[in-house]
């Protein structure tokens, strides 16, 4: 609990960590236990118009910042940050609710990214060449995009946060965050350890607020700002897209997911079963990328069923701090409330309980982990289900299992299983997602580009093509 009271609970506008005009400070809870761990400052309209302010009056030198600096700031960021690690763990833990194993993990995966993009501000070129009719040289070089508004979800508020920081500070963007307000206080930290490893002044912004949608389109209708990145959801991301098509800022989005999880009827077992486990039960099931199908084929349907579910039934749950916890809390009662009513749901229409089906009584908002066969297209399989609840469907044949895969609006992660490469490749063209894991639950890495298609949004995040989407191209014309 020491971290805790060192993480500052103001808004960082500039080079001030200041408190909010009007609304006051508003509750950040322990998902655990329903007990506030504190509160922090509730920002409004001003107060991101004050932020945009300092990200505007900061761009132009930052731009000019020699790429070295800004690496050589990232790398003293992810050190920094690895140093903390157990400290940025328990606060993870404790305002979002996963066990400390998965928080650290989130920590090594969200340093990655300063690592990553410490290594591209170095690497961002262009190109020289003769025109065809040989009348003009060709040059084009890369221009930072400018200030941008980073909106972050509560299920990952260190890892969100890097992935879009990091290649924005390499890029020479400068930022206005608003981060989630079940889990503000990591952002907050976060943003305490960049200014502490020397982050100019004004370069990033950070405005908590629980009004976020009379807070937002005053930035969204300023001139100032020049781009627009959001991870969280579709119906929200399509209200932002709606308000930014004003200014018609540069737009990012990783959106909804609803993933299928393929095995096939030759996959290992073994490997299908511990790479479901991942794939569904990672961050509790609050994940993007989570298995939200499972698709099994029909001769290995009893098999896996029972295995899984055994597995799903081995799981502890209990508060994230306990070592010895496996499954922490969903967020909030809204949460637990829509797993829950998508639950029933099945099971009204002739689903059936493998294992788990239920929330837990008493303090704290956790839901068994659940496994349900001889589910149909029901809403269960339709809508994303973050949470602990595995739903089976069985298939024939590979034409079908593609079919089912493909029939829904998202497009961001799938996996597949099987032990025949020709196959595999076969279903991995037909799949409509931006990621597959093929014989893995987990496919997040910093290295790689993540994102989505449909209704999943558009952009990438990660891998080479992180720093593309804050980067704009300028040719310029010589004449020789």
């Amino acid at each position: 609990m020491d971290f805790l009271d060192t993480v500052p609970t103001g808004l960082l506008i500039g080079a001030e960590w200041r408190e909010a005009d009007a609304a006051g400070r508003f509750v950040v809870e322990d998902p655990a236990t329903g007990d506030p761990l504190t509160d922090v400052a509730d920002g409004g309209p001003a107060e991101m118009i004050a932020a945009l302010d300092e990200a505007s009056r900061a761009q132009e030198s930052w731009a000019a910042t020699a790429p070295r600096v800004r690496s050589d700031l990232l790398r003293a960021a992810y050190d920094e940050v690895v140093r903390r690690a157990d400290d940025f763990a328990l606060l993870i833990t404790l305002e979002m609710g996963k066990p400390l194993a998965e928080s650290r993990g989130e920590v090594r995966y969200g340093a990655e990214f300063l690592r990553w993009f410490s290594e591209e501000a170095v690497r961002v070129g262009g190109r020289w060449a003769r025109s065809p009719e040989g009348t003009t040289r060709l040059l084009t070089m890369k221009d930072p995009v400018g200030p941008t508004l980073m909106i972050t979800p509560w299920n990952f508020p260190l890892a969100m946060a890097t992935r879009k920081i990091a290649p924005a500070i390499a890029a020479g963007c400068t930022m206005v965050l608003k981060p989630a307000e079940q889990t503000p206080l990591t952002a907050l930290a976060f943003a305490a350890l960049l200014r502490s490893v020397g982050l100019p002044p004004g370069v990033l912004n950070v405005v908590t607020t629980t009004r976020a949608a009379e807070a937002i389109p005053p930035l969204l209708r300023d001139p100032r700002l020049r781009k627009l990145t959001f991870t969280g959801s579709t119906a929200v991301g399509r209200q932002l897209m709606a308000q930014a098509s004003a200014q018609l800022l540069r737009i990012s989005m990783e959106l909804g997911g609803n993933a299928p999880l393929l095995v096939l009827g030759d996959a290992d077992i073994d490997r299908a079963v511990a790479g479901a486990m991942l794939a569904k039960m990672r961050n509790i099931g609050q994940a993007c990328t989570a298995a939200n199908r499972i698709l099994v084929h029909e001769s290995v349907a009893d098999e896996f069923g029972s295995r899984f579910a055994a597995a799903m039934a081995a799981q502890r749950l209990g508060r994230g701090t306990d070592p010895n916890v496996d499954v922490g809390p969903l967020i909030d009662e809204r949460a637990r409330n829509k797993v829950t009513e998508l639950v029933s749901d099945a099971l009204a229409r002739g689903a059936r309980v493998l294992t788990g089906g239920s929330p837990l009584e008493g303090t704290g908002y956790f839901f068994e982990p659940t496994v349900l066969t001889d589910v149909g297209d029901h809403r269960i399989t339709r809508e994303e289900l973050f949470g602990p609840v595995a739903p089976i469907s069985t298939f024939g044949t590979d034409d079908e299992a593609i079919a089912l895969a493909n029939a829904t609006e998202y497009g961001l992660a799938s996996y597949v299983f099987s032990q025949d490469m020709s196959r595999i490749l076969n279903v991995v063209e037909r799949l409509q997602f931006g990621m597959v894991g093929v014989n893995q639950g987990v496919v997040s890495n910093a290295a790689a580009p993540f994102g989505g298609v449909k209704h999943s949004g558009f952009g990438r995040e990660g891998g080479a093509e992180g720093i593309e989407e804050y980067l704009s191209t300028k040719y310029v014309g010589i004449a020789p």
